[in-house]
């Protein structure tokens, strides 16, 4: 197939984890031997972080990235804001009609589309078109259901939430144009249920099917743990891994590890929060802030854990960590909220915890019981393998294609079909 991945964000023109998975999936299918297609926005990254260095990185043989970018920073600021407040690729528009046009894509697969063309980039091109919720934009001005930047969304207040998270009210979001937009999507999918439910919940009226997000099978060559990095201690540790956001709720984490104790809590990421959660930590020497690390540097701490804590207190809709410690044989305590649950109640892989003392119970209990901790991890390595690989969920992801193809493009689901009995 020859598809195109449409996306705000693409690494290293990124912030968090949907990018990295968004290149991780294009990747997969590249090395399957489909002709892949990132179109994604630079000038969005460059508003939002413009003096960030950027160290360029290899695409695999069968993928190619199309960076669209303005040629002043001024003209970039202008097509993000139009963008922002008209739900259309003003400024791109032209660009990607033109690739569309030429390319003649299979599949047209959509991510976060907030600056990169709004509502209005679903009507472009002519092909099988999928849009993949990694956040929840189509119902959350802000994407991610904290409202007021301080609770839970549990009703819509989206202007004065708007202003409090200081971006400009977008006006498109008071008329029709998502619904009618929406219609040239052929399937909108999500990769958990919980985030599925809350799209219906908040009004959005397409059903989201689900597909998770997924690593590496074993035998792929990416991503293969080496060198251990210097230990900062010679303690056993439990592992944060995030952006040092207030959402990511690490905040809550923090308190458990004052005083008196032997095992430490080791925090990997930055972020705008950073200099408030060291404040916070200032005077607790079990806490250690460890900055970005290496994907094999992560793999090396991943496996050294005593656990992983995913503390976060806003509605994610999925949790990649869980699976990157699955991988390594290392539970998870995780905060019973969002997508978590699913994932820990399915995989049996760890501990869910709601307030401050099951959040304490949780490290005392890993902390002491080495064989709960040898049980849960090779639970969660189980789980991993048989749910969450590359060579089972692309299963699923040909299989939603190929439902639509069969009513769209017939000679592309008769491939499909044949490629699933060859790999069978």
């Amino acid at each position: 197939m020859k598809i195109a991945m449409v996306t705000t964000f693409y690494p290293p023109y990124h912030f968090g984890g949907d990018a990295v998975f968004i290149r991780r999936l294009s990747h997969a299918l590249a090395r399957r031997g489909h002709d892949v297609h990132v179109i994604h926005d630079v000038d969005a990254f460059r508003l939002l972080a413009p003096d960030r260095e950027i160290v360029e990185t290899a695409e695999p043989e069968g993928l190619t990235v199309h960076r669209l970018e303005s040629a002043t920073p001024a003209r970039g600021t202008l097509s993000c804001l139009a963008t922002q407040q008209l739900g259309r690729p003003v400024v791109h528009g032209a660009r990607m009609q033109r690739l569309f046009d030429v390319e003649q894509f299979d599949v047209i697969q959509f991510h976060n589309i907030s600056l990169v063309g709004g509502p209005g980039v679903l009507a472009l091109g002519d092909a099988i078109k999928i849009y993949m919720a990694h956040e929840h934009w189509l119902v959350c001005p802000s994407h991610v259901l904290w409202r007021h930047g301080r609770e839970l969304c549990t009703g819509k207040e989206c202007l004065r939430c708007q202003l409090h998270h200081r971006r400009p009210p977008q006006l498109w979001r008071a008329t029709s144009l998502l619904e009618r937009e929406a219609r040239h999507v052929d399937v909108f999918y999500s990769p958990s249920r919980f985030s599925a439910d809350k799209h219906r919940e908040f009004g959005f009226g397409r059903e989201l099917e689900v597909i998770p997000y997924f690593l590496p099978d074993a035998d792929s060559g990416a991503e293969q743990a080496e060198a251990l990095l210097d230990r900062p201690s010679e303690r056993p540790f439990f592992l944060f891994v995030g952006r040092l956001e207030r959402i990511k709720g690490l905040q809550d984490v923090i308190p458990e590890f004052a005083g008196d104790g032997n095992a430490e809590l080791w925090v990997v990421g930055t972020g705008e929060f950073e200099a408030e959660l060291k404040a916070q930590a200032e005077g607790i020497p079990r806490v250690r802030f460890l900055g970005a690390r290496s994907s094999e540097q992560l793999r090396s701490l991943y496996a050294e854990a005593l656990a992983v804590v995913v503390p976060s207190v806003c509605y994610e809709t999925f949790g990649i960590i869980l699976l990157e410690a699955f991988r390594e044989g290392t539970p998870v305590l995780a905060r019973r909220l969002g997508p978590f649950p699913e994932i820990v109640e399915h995989s049996q892989g760890g501990i869910l915890f709601e307030n401050a003392d099951e959040l304490r119970a949780g490290l005392k209990h890993l902390e002491e019981d080495a064989a709960l901790r040898e049980r849960l991890g090779e639970r969660g390595r189980n789980a991993l393998e048989m749910t969450w690989t590359e060579s089972v969920v692309l299963k699923e992801y040909f299989g939603m294609i190929r439902r639509v193809a069969e009513e769209k493009n017939p000679a592309l689901a008769r491939a499909l079909a044949d490629e699933a009995q060859e790999t069978a």
